[in-house]
């Protein structure tokens, strides 16, 4: 089982909240209430103009004052009348006109003397104005509103803030990660050791003409502690640190990368000696021109400015680039070259003794029981990462916890390594058969382990469902390697079909449960014949693997060998997989009495270890 890697630690929560937050611009709350203020006056205009409100009356009321000779002037409006009062009546009154014309109105007014006005049908000046002013000004608002929540959400405050750098500065006196604390990644930490001296004098360097690589590539698989140890340098060396992720420099606008790369380096060099840090690279720096999209697009401009950048350092200015990536096959030849990036490190993952360091720093705050045994866990995690032992830990520590016991015991390890590996546990409501049939499976792997020669010793063998898996048999190597040799490899076919045999040899019929063994098998057949010349075709190197068109390589790499070849590779795959399933029948057929008492037993129990195997194994009669 693979698992990713992680070598390091944990960094300080306020080594990470360091960054200022955006202050609040306060030209927003002015223009704010410049607007309310200028829409309360508005209304203020138009209520005073309604502030003398004329009376209401009707038509016939109208005519009746006019004619009673109380009506001193009046004003015309193609749908009503308003006017005022006569002297000893103050006010004013408006009526409706009839929808007709009413002949005997105007000689009327004229035989009484009443003053007359007209009034135009058009709004007023001031109405007009506002109509045609407030759709511009409520759209210029929007504006303002929309492009400040854009620059927001890209990480500035103003409206063009999104073309500068977003990498994340961290001042000297505030990072407090160290060597000390990266545990696992000797070797890297011995190559950094270098550039730590020379961001801390630089003149001893330059004095003598050194110049001292401005690029250094980081490689390792995920979590394998790239992005730590990057942090760990700068405080070591005690300069201001620069981390940004390679995608924080592309966003939909042309040219934006670019300007943010340029805004980054101008704030290193400002500040020189600095250490900038570009975590996950290979997301702009992939090979440029390949793949589905062609060239020419927002990530390769971006790529094409740290080329120009990383080539316009000056000898005497103290700032190195340290970047990371899982993926350097896909980089661009351009970045590797001498002058850039054109020195590596490599982080693999821990080996036991790295795996111990790990443990003791991520426990030192954890009360351990006296049956723990670091060095034994440490032996038992074979392939894990220091993300992994984090992990290990933390869930031992949640377990014990969780029984509100003190004390972390090796239960809770051995409960939490389970939960890494696989999963939590499951509660499946099996019937007996399929119960029955998992058990036989388990003990078939488990009996051809015991069987074969050159095979990892058998540590437990478990029917209790975890994770996508409902059962287990665990073998772990006595110490660990590097090189396989062809019997290894055979034996471990053997022991991928043991479960389908059992099931072959106790039910007559396979199941669709051997599906992961039978891919497992085919895979590791087919590496033997075609990469690794364990076969009988000899020693050939014939990969079948193609490449992934979005990786920034072609859409498939051709075969330099025939169909013929292919053929063949075929056939010895076959071969190989039927000369395993012939031996793991030979070897369960000659050992069904302990098949049937290892599978009974994981009935009884469900979990068997190293020792319970051991001594059911003996008891079995011959």
């Amino acid at each position: 089982m693979e698992q990713d890697a992680h070598s390091t630690f944990h960094w300080p929560q306020s080594d990470m909240d360091n960054q200022s937050k955006p202050r609040p611009n306060s030209s927003s709350h002015w223009f704010a209430l410049l607007f309310t203020l200028f829409f309360l006056a508005l209304y203020t205009v138009f209520d005073s103009s309604r502030s003398s409100r004329p009376v209401e009356i009707s038509y016939s009321e109208f005519k009746q004052a006019v004619d009673g000779g109380r009506v001193r002037q009046v004003t015309l409006s193609p749908d009503r009348v308003s006017g005022e009062w006569s002297a000893g009546q103050n006010g004013r009154f408006r009526a409706v006109l009839p929808p007709w014309q009413d002949p005997q109105l105007l000689p009327l007014l004229e035989q009484k003397g009443v003053t007359i006005k007209g009034q135009s049908s058009e709004d007023p000046f001031w109405l007009r104005a506002v109509i045609a002013v407030l759709p511009w000004l409520l759209l210029f608002v929007f504006f303002l509103y929309s492009s400040r929540m854009m620059a927001q959400r890209m990480g500035g405050s103003g409206l063009f803030d999104f073309s500068r750098s977003r990498a994340h500065r961290y001042d000297k006196s505030r990072i407090r990660v160290k060597f000390d604390e990266v545990a696992g990644v000797d070797a890297a930490k011995q190559d950094l050791l270098e550039v730590i001296d020379y961001l801390k004098h630089p003149q001893k360097y330059t004095r003598i003409g050194a110049r001292m690589p401005h690029g250094i590539l980081m490689m390792g698989p995920p979590g394998s502690g790239k992005t730590l140890l990057a942090k760990a340098t700068a405080g070591e060396a005690e300069v201001p640190f620069f981390s940004v992720s390679g995608s924080e420099f592309i966003e939909m606008f042309v040219g934006v990368g670019a300007s943010r790369v340029r805004d980054m380096f101008r704030q290193a060099r400002a500040e020189a000696p600095a250490l900038i840090f570009i975590d996950e690279i290979d997301s702009i720096g992939r090979v440029r021109g390949t793949g589905l999209g062609g060239g020419n697009d927002e990530r390769e401009q971006t790529l094409n400015q740290i080329l120009s950048e990383m080539d316009g350092f000056e000898p005497e200015e103290a700032v190195v680039v340290l970047a990371a990536t899982n993926r350097p096959d896909v980089l661009d030849p351009a970045l590797l070259r001498p002058g850039r990036f054109d020195r590596k490190i490599t982080l693999d993952l821990p080996h036991s003794a790295a795996r111990l360091k790990i443990l003791q720093v991520h426990t030192r705050k954890t009360p351990l029981a006296s049956d723990v045994d670091l060095e034994q866990i440490a032996a038992r995690t074979v392939g894990f990462s220091g993300a992994d032992l984090q992990n290990l830990v933390n869930e031992a520590a949640l377990n014990a916890a969780r029984l509100d016991r003190e004390q972390l015991t090796a239960t809770d390890f051995d409960e939490a390594r389970d939960k890494v590996m696989l999963g939590s546990m499951r509660e499946e409501l099996l019937n007996e058969h399929d119960r029955e049939r998992i058990a036989y499976h388990e003990a078939g792997h488990a009996l051809t382990a015991v069987h074969v020669e050159h095979a990892d010793p058998l540590t437990r063998i478990s029917i209790i469902p975890r994770g996508r898996a409902l059962g287990l048999t665990e073998q772990l190597p006595e110490e660990e390697r590097h090189h396989f040799t062809e019997d290894y490899f055979s034996d471990r076919l053997a022991i991928l079909l043991g479960g389908r045999g059992a099931e072959r040899l106790v039910f007559g019929v396979v199941s669709s449960g051997a599906a992961d063994d039978l891919k497992q098998a085919t895979r590791l057949a087919r590496k033997m014949v075609a990469e690794w010349g364990m076969s009988e075709l000899g020693p050939l190197s014939l990969p079948l693997s193609e490449e992934h068109p979005f990786l920034g390589r072609d859409i498939a790499q051709p075969r330099d060998f025939s169909e013929a070849s292919l053929a063949r590779i075929d056939q010895e795959v076959e071969r190989l997989l039927h000369t395993a399933e012939m031996r793991t029948e030979a070897i369960l057929q000659g050992h069904r009495a302990q098949l049937d008492l290892l599978a009974k037993a994981l009935l009884k129990q469900e979990l068997l270890n190293q020792g319970e195997i051991a001594a059911i194994l003996a008891a079995a009669p011959r």
